[in-house]
């Protein structure tokens, strides 16, 4: 598990202040650029997702009731029971971490205990009255403390230690959690503030499909870590300053020589992108004069910086109606922002030996990498690694993070490989990655379309992200129509529905995916509302709110006076599944993983569809009890959908 560590910085690195801007140059697009196909080696392995995290965090959420004083997840109450038990046990082992996994056959248990082979390795040949790993595993059971959490223990195979939950332990915890609030339920990572650098698109320039998986994984990411009681900061580092910006701002002066401009006049920005960029191409004259307006911008002049000002706030308009349709917010610090920060960044670097001249250009030899990290190109103007340099300077020192993530596609893995290494060469980050500050990059592959190929137009142009989102909403309109829900709803709640799903369906159909994995866009498959798929987590929700709305009960009045039992088996499954629902999340935060998310919840789905296959709910002689499951089901389902950045639906 991580503990935080004191910031492992240099003394030095709190000396560094922004100076003036030097001279910009093209840095690329942070989310966008070509990846290859990813092989399915990359996909992780079941076993990993469950038995096991490679990477876990520490939690201290609060689930069980409050006279045993027990918190943390199901599987780490479960693990302090068993912690008091091996101190007994192996009294002279120091450090053994009890090793808690569910039980991969559901009908030996619900969770196993899985010591006792590695400790038998350790003990024997140290004169131990044990004579393997199952009489160790005995033991480990017999010294186990007496729990309400646990009904029974069996030991199977080389040590193995089943463990039963108690059903009526499971019911009250559910019941407790109807009663507090499910965010009693979120686990608290041990880091206290992250930055997640997501979306990022390039100013000029029109948000298109390969921007979507950024901005909703990124999204989902901080809504995790924010319901972990992280303190999230959501950063949008656009591409708004760069070489880019000289022909851009002649191109304007060419076309509105007074200077008077607005969004009408200059139109689509990325028909206007393209305009100037066949202009600098093509007329040496424009060339020359685009590149003094690079120097005019830098220098500060006011009708250059206006200009630039202008053309940035246009596209800022144009991003923030997809970040509308999304539901996302984000505060945008671009690469303008950290442009001042960029020489003292390099001067620190310095010092430490870093830089070195290679060919003209100022670089950091990597080991094990062919080619060198450049920071100052031959020109002597910056680039995209001395800008990611001097943010991660920035955001360590000025804004306190501890966990720094990236959402980029796959294609800059070795970018950000290098950046990192460099960082922890200068002192800034420390060499074991499970300790605090730390650097992770969150890779994603491509969005397909049938063709396999890079989902695009029928014209080969990429599209446009606000295009794809309108498109998905307007079929889920047309759906809801054909089903006659014009006649039954307002032109309000068909509207706000069908951007519900049509959304909802885009968002999921990207998350539930191993984000390192490339998949097909196809909207029939997104906006079918059977199998794994949003329109069908959202009918399922809007079905569970009927069943409680026709029983004609109050839920809130249940909630205080009524009793939650589970004496079916279907009951009990759903319970179970319920109470999994805070690991699962921790699981998802600490992994990086919105993917195990998604699967959790369609398993919800379905354990609820088997239960109330089974389980009579209005009518019944348990019928209080069965609503309180059926709430309680809803109200998981509904803050799955708040982590996804989807908006559930009541009614269908």
């Amino acid at each position: 598990m991580f503990l935080i560590d004191k910031y492992f910085l240099s003394p030095r690195l709190s000396l560094l202040r922004p100076i003036h801007h030097p001279h910009p140059s093209s840095s690329g697009n942070r989310s966008c650029l070509l990846l290859g196909e990813v092989s399915s080696t990359d996909i992780l392995k079941e076993a990993y997702r469950r038995n096991f995290p490679v990477k876990r965090a520490h939690s201290t959420s609060t689930m069980a009731d409050a006279p045993e004083n027990t918190t943390g997840s199901l599987k780490e109450q479960l693990a302090k029971v068993f912690e008091v038990s091996l101190k007994v046990t192996v009294p002279d082992e120091s450090e053994v971490v009890p090793l808690i996994a569910p039980c991969s056959k559901k009908e030996t248990g619900d969770y196993q205990c899985n010591n006792a082979m590695s400790l038998w390795s350790k003990i024997k040949g140290k004169g131990t009255e044990f004579r393997g790993p199952q009489p160790v595993g005995q033991a480990i059971m017999r010294n186990l403390p007496a729990s309400d959490m646990i009904e029974s223990c069996s030991v199977a195979g080389p040590g193995f230690i089943n463990v039963k939950l108690s059903t009526q332990w499971i019911a009250k915890s559910i019941q407790k959690m109807l009663t507090d609030g499910i965010d009693t339920w979120a686990p608290k990572l041990s880091v206290k503030r992250a930055i997640v650098d997501f979306s990022s698109p390039n100013i000029a320039k029109e948000m298109h499909v390969g921007h979507l998986r950024s901005t909703i994984i990124g999204d989902t990411l901080a809504r995790m870590l924010e319901y972990s009681k992280v303190d999230v900061l959501r950063r949008n580092h656009v591409g708004d300053w760069g070489t880019q910006f000289g022909m851009l701002i002649e191109y304007l002066f060419e076309q509105f020589p007074d200077g008077e401009v607005n969004d009408q006049d200059i139109g689509e920005l990325e028909v206007f992108y393209k305009a100037s960029k066949q202009r600098f191409d093509s007329d040496a004259e424009f060339k020359e004069r685009a590149q003094q307006a690079v120097v005019s911008l830098q220098g500060g002049e006011e009708k250059y910086r206006k200009a630039w000002a202008q053309i940035c706030d246009i596209s800022r308009k144009g991003f923030e109606k997809v970040y509308q349709r999304l539901g996302v917010h984000l505060e945008e610090k671009g690469e303008s922002f950290y442009n001042p920060y960029i020489p003292g960044t390099l001067d620190l670097l310095r010092k430490e030996s870093l830089i070195e001249e290679s060919e003209g250009a100022q670089v950091i030899f990597i080991e094990g990498k062919k080619i060198p990290l450049i920071v100052v190109k031959r020109d002597g103007g910056f680039n995209y690694a001395s800008t990611d340099l001097a943010a991660l300077w920035y955001r360590l020192n000025e804004e306190k993070a501890e966990w720094i993530i990236y959402v980029t596609d796959v294609g800059q893995r070795e970018h950000f490989e290098m950046f990192f290494t460099a960082a922890k060469r200068a002192g800034w980050l420390p060499s074991d990655e499970n300790k605090y500050p730390k650097t992770s990059h969150v890779g994603f592959g491509l969005v397909l379309g049938d063709d396999g190929k890079r989902f695009r137009t029928r014209s080969t142009e990429v599209v446009k992200l606000v295009d794809l989102l309108d498109e998905a909403k307007n079929r889920c309109k047309a759906t809801l129509v054909d089903r006659g829900k014009a006649a039954a709803w307002t032109p309000e709640e068909l509207d706000q529905t069908a951007e519900a799903i049509g959304y909802g369906a885009v968002k999921y159909a990207d998350l539930k995916n191993n984000r390192l994995t490339n998949y097909t866009f196809n909207y029939d498959q997104m906006l079918n509302d059977k199998g794994n798929t949003a329109v069908y987590l959202l009918y399922a929700h809007a079905r569970i709110c009927s069943i409680i709305r026709k029983s004609g009960k109050d839920i809130e009045e249940l909630k205080r006076e009524g009793q939650l039992k589970l004496e079916k088996d279907e009951e009990r499954k759903l319970g179970l599944h319920l109470l999994q629902f805070p690991e699962v999340v921790e699981e998802a935060c600490t992994n990086l993983l919105p993917n195990v998310l998604c699967e959790y919840l369609y398993d919800l789905s379905e354990k609820f569809t088997s239960f109330y296959s089974e389980c009579q709910v209005v009518g019944s002689a348990e019928e209080t009890s069965r609503l309180l499951l059926c709430e309680a089901t809803a109200v998981v389902m509904r803050k799955c959908f708040h982590l996804l950045g989807i908006t559930p639906v009541y009614k269908i």
